[in-house]
């Protein structure tokens, strides 16, 4: 995940006066550090999961707000029954009444249009899944923090190592996290993050059109990994199907071609809104990319997209990749980009 500590460093050394931007939200790693020191924020992302936790740090709502909402939730789910037969993922992976609690809370929240409910899911996403065994604050059986191993594959680990689902009181969790997050005072600025393709930016925020000063993003990493299919179980709780397979979606960019030319519509979709000088950082990596090749590729890519003139601020850094928690739940964990790179151009009209 994109580094706190990346984006607070970029925007202490560069005191922007604008709007930061991120095209490539995610988490809302950008626009909730930008918030955090006071600017102005905004993001776009084409993935739910990102736009429900990006959302839900950037318009908190008060503790009392979602502990009501809570407290009527459960009420309600006393009755609650979908008629749904559990698949043997489902049933090893929960509990019957986690299970329960976590469909009923599926149909009922309406996280894209309330603020509270948005909230809480963004709560339950946190504690979807994870390592159980060290924590009561996961509902499921032991599974990485990270990512969501498919489901006959997890089904066979369970089973190999005699794992059953834990017994957790959804309600319970969700009441002991909103108090811990919510238990200081939010940032008194506000951000958003549209649910919305970079291409497609500048639709999204008709008011920042020519406000944003900078950018500060990390695009999708060349033939890395399929963030649909790594998320799929959390993307199951916001409305999506029952296994990873079924949506038949991979948003993986395997082509290098088609990649760079991705990049360049993304930078047309952004251009709208950037001031008539704005710098830009990007953190980019894939399998097989060269810091040189980089530099002139994305260079050229912010050069067709913006239609402006844009100059490297440095020759770019390079930094290694920590592979991250997936190793923890076995050890033959993903292979891909072993370094990323960094890199600031300025833009000028």
């Amino acid at each position: 995940m994109f580094p706190e500590e990346f984006v607070r460093r970029n925007l202490q050394s560069l005191r922007p006066t604008g709007v930061i931007f991120d095209p490539f939200a995610g988490r809302g790693t950008t626009p909730f550090e930008a918030v955090l020191n006071g600017y102005c924020a905004a993001g776009t992302d084409t993935n739910p999961v990102a736009v429900c936790i990006s959302n839900a740090k950037l318009n908190p709502p008060t503790m009392s707000e979602v502990l009501n909402r809570l407290h009527e939730l459960e009420g309600l789910s006393k009755t609650f029954d979908d008629g749904c037969k559990a698949s043997e993922f489902f049933r090893w992976c929960y509990s019957g009444s986690t299970l329960k609690g976590l469909r009923f809370l599926r149909e009922k929240l309406k996280w894209r249009n309330n603020q509270v409910d948005g909230f809480i899911a963004a709560l339950v996403l946190w504690s979807l899944h994870g390592e159980s065994h060290r924590g009561p604050n996961y509902f499921s059986n032991r599974m990485p923090r990270t990512i969501s191993t498919k489901p006959q594959y997890s089904i066979r680990w369970w089973k190999r190592n005699n794992c059953r689902p834990p017994e957790r009181d959804v309600f319970e969790i969700l009441r002991r996290m909103a108090t811990f997050r919510l238990r200081d005072p939010a940032p008194t600025g506000r951000g958003r993050v549209a649910e919305k393709d970079a291409r497609l930016a500048h639709a999204a925020f008709p008011e920042l059109l020519g406000r944003v000063s900078t950018i500060i993003t990390s695009p999708p990493y060349l033939d890395v990994t399929n963030y649909h299919e790594d998320q799929w179980l959390r993307l199951w709780f916001l409305g999506g199907p029952e296994s990873p397979s079924a949506s038949g979606f991979d948003d993986r960019h395997t082509s290098d071609d088609l990649y760079w030319r991705f990049l360049e519509d993304s930078w047309s979709g952004i251009a709208p809104l950037l001031a008539p000088v704005a710098t830009i950082v990007i953190r980019i990596g894939g399998k097989y990319l060269r810091l040189e090749s980089v530099r002139g590729r994305l260079q050229a890519s912010l050069c067709a997209g913006l239609q402006r003139e844009v100059h490297s601020l440095d020759k770019g850094t390079i930094s290694p990749f920590k592979s991250g928690q997936r190793k923890s739940f076995h050890n033959n964990h993903s292979r891909g980009v072993r370094r990323e790179f960094d890199f600031r151009f300025s833009v000028v009209s």
